[in-house]
């Protein structure tokens, strides 16, 4: 029997903020197998002590939507599946999801505020 393989396409996009703020994520297309470990890097650059990091998707011809939101207080958020962890030290929020599906074929931003 001839097993076939899905693959899953994520594009990536990097955003820079204003007074001083940026983000830099995974650049380019990234694809990955169906049911493969997913990671998305994104850190950021911000003069605040206690910044928040968002998620968002976009899925073709949609608006974006929200995934999660990560805090000092809260930085290891969980949402669909979808983990990211906030290290302060490292000045990063990388977004995981351990079995991605075709169906998460989306556009991924990473933000702060």
């Amino acid at each position: 029997m001839h097993s076939a393989t899905h693959s899953v396409l994520l594009i990536i996009l990097i955003f820079r903020g204003t007074n001083g703020d940026s983000v830099n994520q995974t650049e380019g297309p990234v694809t990955v197998s169906e049911g493969a470990l997913l990671t998305l890097n994104c850190t950021y650059q911000t003069a605040d002590s206690a910044p928040f990091l968002f998620w968002y998707l976009q899925h073709l011809n949609k608006a974006p939507q929200f995934l999660l939101k990560g805090s000092m207080s809260d930085q290891n958020p969980k949402s669909k599946g979808f983990q990211a962890t906030l290290v302060k030290r490292d000045s990063s929020f990388h977004l995981q999801k351990q079995a991605v599906q075709a169906s998460d074929s989306a556009v991924y931003y990473c933000a702060l505020s």
